[in-house]
């Protein structure tokens, strides 16, 4: 299972920028859908997830600006983002959890490799 994330950049404070990341490879099914960011010298940490049955899930610096969606017949998942803050600046990392045609039985877990957002004026 392979992601390609893509839609990141350079957008003022107050801008909005929308990010997709589109899973491909030997997929039987893919659960839940998120997306982190790590910010220079901190954690990575959870900033969306939608599950299989569309269950949505923010981190509080999300809620009310940032959106996520995701196109299931394309298995590929979209954050919305929007009144984009200086600290919203981060890699931004789409993550999987799905179970390979190789081996039904288990989800795993999958990393795309980050797309940079910078907010800055």
């Amino acid at each position: 299972v392979q992601l390609q994330a893509s839609g990141g950049g350079l957008v003022q404070p107050g801008g909005s920028l929308t990010l997709s990341c589109a899973a491909s490879g030997s997929i039987f099914s893919i659960n839940s859908m998120n997306w982190y960011r790590q910010a220079p010298g901190k954690q990575r940490v959870l900033v969306a997830a939608i599950t299989s049955g569309g269950s949505i899930n923010y981190a509080d610096s999300a809620k009310g600006r940032f959106t996520i969606s995701r196109d299931n017949a394309k298995n590929t998942v979209y954050l919305q983002m929007s009144s984009l803050k200086p600290e919203d600046t981060a890699v931004y990392y789409c993550n999987v959890e799905a179970k390979p045609e190789y081996d039904r039985r288990w989800s795993r877990n999958y990393w795309g490799e980050g797309t940079q957002v910078t907010v800055s004026s």
